[in-house]
C-alpha cells in the first residue's frame, strides 16, 4: 500500500463494525510496540523521510509514508515518528508513539461514526465499548497490568460477601496477550492481552504461573495469590472461609501470639 491506512479494505457501517475495526487496528499497533518491537524499531530509521505507524483492519501493522492525497481517505497517524527514535530512551519513545496511536485510533473510529451518521446514543455506545479496553499507552507502559491487579485485589475482598463472586477464582482462559500482544478475537474482552496480565501473577508458594484449569485463592493479609493445591485449599472448602490467611501469614500470627 502506498501510504494511507488500509481504509479501502474495510468499510464498517454499524457501531459493532466500527468497534471491530478499532480492535483489529489496536491489536496491530500493540503488536508493533510490544512483541514486534525490534522489527518496528529497525523500520523507523531516522535517516528516512517522515514515517507513520499504521494499524490495519487485518491486525497487521506497517511503517509507511503518509497518504499523498489531500484530504486523505482516513485520518493520518502522527507524522515523523522515526525522527525522535534516537533522541530519547527507547521506552519513552515507544510510550510517545503509543499515545499518538491511541489518538489516531479514536480519530479513525469517530471519523467512521461521522461518516455513517451515528447519532448521540450510537457515539456514546461506541465510546463506552472503546473505553472498556486499556489504551495502547497503558499496555505499553504496564499500567494496564497494575490496574488489573488492583481490580483483582478489590474483587477478591468484595467476593467474601457473595458466593457468586467467591474469593476462589479460575485462572482466566485469556486468549481471553500481551504474550504475543496481538488479540485474535477480543469480542469477549482483551483476549491475548488478558493472558499475559494473568500470566505475570505468580503463585506465592511455588512461584509458577496460573494455568487455565486450576483454582487459586488470595490471602487477605498479604494479598498474594496461591494455587489451591499448593496451600491445600479446595474450591469447596474455600467457599466457607471468611478470611483466608496463607501459611506464611498464619505462622507470623502464631509467633506474635506466643
Amino acid at each position: 500500500m502506498e501510504g494511507g491506512g488500509g481504509g479501502e479494505e474495510y468499510n464498517p457501517r454499524s457501531v459493532e463494525d466500527v468497534f471491530r475495526d478499532f480492535k483489529a487496528r489496536r491489536a496491530a499497533l500493540i503488536k508493533a510496540l510490544t512483541s514486534d518491537v525490534e522489527e518496528f524499531y529497525q523500520q523507523c530509521d531516522p535517516e528516512k523521510e517522515n514515517l507513520c505507524l499504521y494499524g490495519l483492519p487485518n491486525e497487521e501493522w506497517e511503517v509507511n509514508l503518509p497518504a499523498e492525497e489531500v484530504p486523505p481517505e482516513l485520518p493520518e497517524p502522527a507524522l515523523g515518528i522515526n525522527f525522535a527514535r534516537d533522541g530519547m530512551q527507547e521506552k519513552d519513545w515507544l510510550s510517545l508513539v503509543a499515545v499518538h496511536s491511541d489518538s489516531w485510533l479514536l480519530s479513525v473510529a469517530f471519523y467512521f461514526g461521522a461518516r455513517f451518521g451515528f447519532d448521540k446514543s450510537h457515539r456514546k455506545r461506541l465510546f463506552n465499548m472503546i473505553n472498556d479496553l486499556p489504551t495502547i499507552y497503558e499496555v505499553v507502559t504496564g499500567a494496564a497490568k497494575k490496574q488489573h491487579r488492583e481490580k483483582s485485589s478489590i474483587s477478591s475482598h468484595s467476593g467474601k460477601k457473595s458466593k457468586s463472586n467467591s474469593k476462589v477464582q479460575r485462572a482466566p482462559d485469556y486468549q481471553e496477550t500481551l504474550t504475543k500482544l496481538q488479540p485474535k478475537d477480543e469480542e469477549e474482552g482483551l483476549d491475548e492481552q488478558d493472558e499475559e496480565e494473568h500470566g505475570d501473577t505468580l503463585c506465592g508458594a511455588c512461584g509458577e504461573n496460573y494455568a487455565a484449569d486450576e483454582f487459586w485463592i488470595c490471602c487477605d493479609l498479604c494479598e498474594k495469590w496461591f494455587h489451591g493445591k499448593c496451600v491445600k485449599i479446595t474450591p469447596a472448602r474455600a467457599e466457607h472461609i471468611k478470611q483466608y490467611k496463607c501459611p506464611a501469614c498464619s505462622n507470623k500470627r502464631a509467633r506474635v501470639d506466643i
